[in-house]
């Protein structure tokens, strides 16, 4: 009786826990997976958005910069809206609309993006980043003519070959008022320290339109800076440095100019004098103040909230995951494991019972149940053939034995005496012996794959004349006529052979093991034919191979009995007289002969119309 099998090492456990783990594994990767996907989304989502704002206040800021009021803002709000897919509003402080990219009635968002006010917000110095100052793109009177532009850019151009000259490397920069200023790697303004060669002051001169606009920013400063403090000189605009990137005034104060001392908070409020006039000088050249909306029709920015709730809900939603697999799991290893259980007792039992299992699913496992049933169903048959071959050899060879043996006891005993007659009697008997042992050790040599052949290449028809000279006198004996046919095949073009004579079909083969084969089947149909038959021994050529056929127009063979005419000890007989001769075992060799030839061999046969049995061998051409 079977051990019982442990616990832990039962199928069904092995299963349970695997999927266990397996669902564990999974839904915290999935959980984990999830919140760090989502929190990841959401922060470059956040970052993407926050740079299309970023982007979008820049460009409107400097539409309000170059403009002097919004009249034709609405096809840039509608470009940046089909580039970023947002939807893009303005209006002025009060909420009066100047311009929507949603052409539907819809509310705004609770609150501004940001304000559009280039006086006061710089969003070009620095991209990405709201600075407080002036746009350097709002210039106003500052703004160069073509001509003055061209002049200031090839006084440029000679400063720069200047500068390259004396081993300093600049490059040409384009202000937003359209002055043209010499810039280094990090960006400074005329390349940090000067060459004394091309200090000449020239290309830093104010042009006419900049001096007008010096003029008239001085005339704005001049009123707050009294009220400042200190003494500030009247060459006020000398002090504004033209070449600064962000073109920004900065008031530089007159101690180095006039050896008057400021203060520090003199400074600052003489930096703010200039940034109020600034702001004066530029307010009629730019557009109004503006609010700024931003949304996608809800206006929510996505957000990830792990509350305790969402917690809650995670948990519950795997351990619903978790319960689900195990109830799903006990279910099918349940029901995988009862039919290999079925499988195991079964296989358990002794051999001779042959016991069979129920085949209840159409899966893996009844497909082994299925080839378990028909592993036993083989050995039934191939114990039954065993039997039944220790029985048959038994009696094929103690009939020839008895023989002989009998005769030699009444010889010993002087009963009869050792005449020719008796001697011929006991060597037939001892032929007949010979020739059971003979076929035995053919049968034994092909089932241990040991069966030698000696191949060489054989003509069909040269093989079938010998087969028929061989059995010539037993077949005119039994009044039987025996013929051949070889059928000649042709070449691709529809001729013979280029000698004239006919393609006759030639195989690699054994010629002795083949004589054999073809001789048990002319043997086997001499046996079977009555007086006055024909055997026809004919050959041929088909695709690839050569076709043997041995017909007889003798008793023929039952249907029910065609599968076993190739089994060994088999007689059409079921008395097992042998009468006919024959041990039975003719048809089994030749079936052994032609498959260690690579071939095959079959049977068709009607009663009373006789029988063909069918050899196909490999073409050797």
């Amino acid at each position: 009786m079977a051990r019982p099998i442990p616990l832990r090492k039962r199928l069904l456990v092995r299963l349970l826990i695997t999927s266990v783990l397996i669902a564990i594994c999974s839904v915290a990767a999935t959980a984990w997976l999830a919140v760090e996907t989502t929190t990841r989304a959401i922060q470059e989502e956040q970052g993407q958005v926050l740079t299309e704002d970023m982007d979008i206040l820049r460009q409107l800021s400097g539409y309000a910069a170059t403009h002097r009021d919004w009249s034709g803002v609405g096809k840039t709000v509608r470009a940046l809206s089909d580039r970023t897919g947002r939807r893009i509003a303005l209006t002025a402080p009060d909420r009066t609309p100047i311009a929507d990219s949603e052409t539907r009635n819809t509310a705004l968002p609770p609150r501004a993006a940001a304000a559009v006010d280039p006086l006061h917000t710089d969003t070009f110095t620095e991209p990405g980043a709201q600075r407080t100052g002036i746009d350097p793109r709002a210039v106003g009177p500052f703004r160069l003519p073509r001509a003055e532009r061209e002049r200031v850019r090839l006084l440029a151009e000679k400063r720069r070959a200047c500068f390259s000259n004396n081993g300093v490397q600049t490059r040409i920069t384009q202000m937003p008022s359209g002055r043209s200023v010499l810039t280094d790697e990090e960006g400074t303004v005329d390349g940090g320290q000067v060459p004394t060669p091309c200090a000449d002051g020239v290309l830093n001169t104010p042009t006419a339109t900049e001096e007008k606009a010096l003029a008239e920013l001085n005339t704005y400063a001049g009123d707050c800076l009294k009220h400042v403090g200190g003494k500030f000189p009247s060459l006020f605009a000398a002090t504004v440095d033209f070449t600064d990137r962000s073109m920004l005034t900065r008031y530089v104060g007159g101690k180095a100019e006039t050896g008057i001392d400021t203060t520090r908070d003199q400074d600052k409020k003489a930096q703010e004098c200039v940034d109020g006039a600034r702001r004066q000088q530029l307010e009629p050249y730019v557009a109004p103040a503006a609010e700024l909306f931003l949304g996608r029709g809800d206006s929510a920015v996505p957000h990830f909230d792990m509350s305790a709730a969402n917690k809650a809900k995670v948990t519950g939603v795997a351990g619903l995951v978790l319960a689900l697999t195990v109830a799903v799991t006990v279910l099918v290893a349940t029901r995988l494991v009862r039919p290999l259980r079925a499988l195991t007792h079964a296989a358990q039992q002794p051999p001779e019972q042959h016991v069979r299992v129920p085949v209840t699913t159409q899966d893996e496992t009844g497909i082994l149940a299925v080839a378990f049933n028909d592993l036993a169903d083989r050995r039934e048959r191939m114990e039954a053939q065993r039997k039944a071959m220790v029985a048959d050899i038994a009696h094929e060879l103690r009939t020839p034995l008895t023989n002989i043996r009998g005769w030699l006891e009444v010889t010993r005993d002087g009963v009869v005496d050792p005449d020719p007659e008796l001697l011929a009697s006991l060597h037939d008997e001892a032929v007949v012996l010979q020739r059971v042992i003979d076929d035995l050790q053919d049968l034994a040599a092909a089932d241990a794959g040991t069966l030698r052949l000696h191949r060489e290449p054989v003509r069909a028809d040269e093989l079938l004349e010998q087969v028929v000279a061989a059995h010539r006198v037993a077949a005119e004996a039994a009044g039987v006529r025996l013929h051949t046919a070889v059928a000649a095949s042709k070449g691709s073009d529809g001729s013979h052979g280029s000698d004239g004579s006919d393609c006759t079909p030639w195989l690699d083969a054994d010629p002795v093991r083949m004589r054999q084969a073809l001789g048990n089947l002319v043997s086997n149909a001499i046996r079977h034919t009555p007086a006055d038959g024909t055997i026809t021994l004919s050959s041929r050529r088909h695709d690839d191979e050569v076709v043997f056929e041995v017909a007889d127009t003798g008793s023929g063979i039952a249907p029910e009995d065609l599968p076993s005419v190739f089994e060994r000890f088999w007689r059409a007989e079921k008395s097992r007289s042998r009468r006919t001769g024959g041990s039975g075992l003719g048809l089994s060799i030749v079936r052994q002969l032609v498959t260690a030839h690579g071939g095959t061999v079959t049977v068709t046969s009607e009663l009373g119309s006789g029988s063909v049995f069918t050899l196909r061998l490999p073409d050797a051409r």
